[in-house]
């Protein structure tokens, strides 16, 4: 009974994340650009023919049009498809992770289940925003204000409350440090270091420390640690190919979100093993 469960709350997810993804696609299109992402509906930015509902239906509608406008012809970029499915993948291995009913096996009562939800909501919602920003960083270098700081108000309500209502004050508090030490240490890092960072990536820090700690202080450290580490591996790959030079602008939302993505999977087991090895475990 649990696996039936838990393969139909992954599909479920999985649906979800499809639908979001095709919204996902308006918001890294529009957000820039200073748009309304409610309104106008979407249009073929050629011939600009509404589209219709039955052709915005994520992935089955661009195969269907064979990745084509139905009124023109015009392309229509396999990114859009891209989205929609990796956002349907991100979603369904979110759930997987946080799936609330692991905490519903016997002796488990319905205030673990509902801080579980909760919890997963919030990564949920982390997970649709790394997308978006990390398009919006890649196309445009940029994190914008109306995506990164309505986060920090989100965040805290879900995991704050999944933490009152499982009596969790530990993870309410390393939540805080978390958020507020990664948004300093990063302003420390701009600040000393002029035009080696983006305040939007200070800003991101923050919101990425409030996640991170609220699991622990191994997924804190390794999520943070990891978003320098893989973009430093990305930036001397980059110059080592001349595919870019020591003044070119590289974007780091993607590596740190890609980085704390990391710590959220793998972080409390990762620093637990380091740990264990240096000897430094209880």
């Amino acid at each position: 009974m649990i696996v039936t469960v838990l393969c139909v709350s992954l599909a479920f997810a999985g649906v979800f994340g499809l639908l979001i993804g095709s919204f996902l696609n308006v918001v890294v299109y529009r957000v820039p650009a200073g748009l309304s992402i409610v309104s106008p509906p979407s249009a073929c930015p050629r011939c600009h023919a509404e589209i219709k509902p039955y052709d915005n239906v994520p992935v089955v509608s661009w195969l269907v049009l064979r990745g084509r406008c139905r009124d023109c012809a015009e392309p229509i970029s396999p990114r859009y498809l891209l989205v929609e499915l990796g956002t349907g993948v991100f979603f369904a291995l979110v759930a997987w992770r946080f799936w609330p009913f692991a905490s519903g096996q016997p002796g488990a009562d319905a205030a673990a289940v509902a801080s579980a939800t909760l919890t997963l909501l919030a990564f949920l919602y982390l997970a649709a925003i790394s997308v978006v920003l990390a398009l919006i960083d890649l196309d445009t270098h940029r994190l914008p204000n109306t995506v990164v700081l309505p986060s920090y108000l989100v965040g805290a309500a879900l995991l704050g409350a999944a933490g009152v209502i499982s009596h969790d004050w530990h993870a309410l508090v390393t939540a805080a440090i978390g958020g507020a030490g990664a948004f300093a240490v990063f302003f420390a890092i701009a600040f000393a270091v002029p035009g080696g960072m983006g305040f939007g990536d200070v800003k991101l820090a923050g919101v990425l420390g409030l996640f991170l700690g609220f699991l622990g202080w191994g997924p804190l450290v390794v999520g943070l640690f990891a978003g320098f580490l893989l973009g430093g591996l990305f930036a001397i790959g980059l110059l080592a190919t001349r595919r870019a030079g020591r003044r070119s602008g590289i974007p780091f939302g993607p590596w740190m979100l890609a980085g704390a993505w990391l710590g959220i999977a793998v972080g409390g087991p990762l620093m637990t093993s380091y740990l264990t090895l240096t000897g430094l475990s209880g």
